[in-house]
């Protein structure tokens, strides 16, 4: 059993060569909370996922499920891909939604 030191729940991002994914987990590491990702059949009508505007619409995603859950502050987890392209947009669209971090 992992033990997280975090207080909080945190936003982990993880991108592939052709998709991004983006969930919430809670603080005890054991759920998710939410989560969205270019699989999902909205995205699919989309010709380019992995591109910035794919990234900017996952952040988005993310922030309102998260405030549906009625999650404000989050901890961000990169999965150690540098903070740049599409993981840069993702992060902002998600701060520009209200989501803290």
């Amino acid at each position: 059993m992992i033990l997280r030191t975090q207080k909080q729940p945190r936003l982990c991002v993880h991108r592939s060569a052709q998709h991004i994914y983006a969930q919430i987990i809670a603080a005890d590491g054991r759920s998710i909370l939410a989560a969205a990702s270019t699989l999902e059949k909205k995205m699919r009508s989309q010709k380019r996922r992995k591109n910035l505007d794919g990234a900017k619409t996952i952040g988005v995603l993310i922030a309102e499920r998260a405030k549906k859950q009625k999650i404000g502050t989050v901890g961000f987890d990169r999965s150690g891909f540098k903070y740049h392209g599409c993981i840069k947009v993702l992060a902002d669209a998600a701060r520009a939604q209200g989501l803290k971090f």
